[in-house]
């Protein structure tokens, strides 16, 4: 770790004591992590067979899951998308990421992926819950010899995000620049905009930086259940807005979508061709580039 993110970590995370970023559920985390309210990232992480929830957050996810298999094997899909996105883009020559909302860490993050193609690659990852950054932080321990730094930043406040000196730092030799924005759009409320949201952001990107990004959709639904996953969501910390697929292609209006354009996230460049038997992924997903 160098000392630029030494000195960066350190105006993260508290100083002193930091034996809370272990726990179980007989030993009570801090309070800023509101174990008693489901969480999304942990909600996410338990669909992916993670660990790293509380009792309200296994319970809050047993109840979506209950509507059906599409929530499970949507995340694990819109996981591997996001895996094969920055493989792609690593190999286009992209060495600088932003990735906003990440999630609890978890096998084959954005860093590992992207310092396999490019060693010196740099990676800020940003999200506003604490047990994420905790899980970032300690994920950093190992990282060498690109350069990875966690933030702690809203996705809501676009002018703070950009003012960050890491984030000036990674636009400021005009390379191009991935802005990732995986499966955190769809917890932005209409309400607060979040298109002019992601303009703000991409407008601030040099020309040739690219643009993925994954949403959930009722696009798939049963009939009927489009808005029981969101009723589910209201009694977590964060409100679930689910958006058909013309409402997820205008966040790359006016970009150069890579093929196979917006698709759901089975299938943008799968590994494999997706099984005829495999239901269809409840995410749409797109990587575009910034003319």
């Amino acid at each position: 770790m160098t000392d630029d993110q030494s000195t960066a970590d350190d105006q993260v995370w508290p100083a002193g004591d930091r034996s809370w970023m272990s726990w179980s559920d007989d030993t009570p985390p801090p309070a800023e992590l509101h174990p008693e309210i489901p969480h999304p990232a942990r909600m996410y992480d338990y669909y992916l067979g993670g660990k790293d929830n509380f009792p309200a957050d296994r319970e809050a996810a047993e109840k979506v899951l209950a509507l059906g298999p599409l929530v499970r094997i949507s995340a694990r899909a819109n996981r591997a998308f996001l895996q094969r996105a920055v493989q792609r883009l690593s190999e286009l020559g992209v060495k600088r990421f932003i990735d906003i909302g990440t999630g609890i860490p978890t096998a084959g993050n954005t860093h590992e992926i992207a310092q396999r193609v490019h060693p010196d690659a740099e990676v800020a990852y940003l999200d506003n819950d604490p047990i994420v950054l905790v899980h970032s932080r300690a994920l950093l321990a190992g990282t060498a010899p690109g350069r990875t730094t966690v933030i702690r930043a809203d996705l809501r406040e676009p002018k703070v995000v950009l003012a960050d000196p890491t984030i000036q730092r990674l636009l400021e030799p005009g390379e191009p620049v991935a802005l990732l924005l995986f499966a955190v759009l769809h917890f932005i409320d209409d309400a607060d905009d979040p298109y002019a949201l992601v303009r703000e952001l991409l407008d601030a990107l040099p020309a040739g930086s690219y643009l993925a990004l994954s949403h959930a959709t009722a696009d798939f639904a049963a009939q009927g259940e489009g808005g029981r996953g969101p009723a589910i969501y209201r009694a977590a910390s964060a409100q679930l807005t689910l958006r058909g697929k013309d409402e997820v292609a205008r966040f790359v209006e006016g970009l150069e979508l890579l093929e196979p354009g917006l698709v759901t996230a089975a299938q943008w460049r799968p590994d494999q061709p997706p099984a005829d038997t495999d239901p269809q992924v409840a995410i749409w997903a797109a990587v575009a580039r910034k003319p």
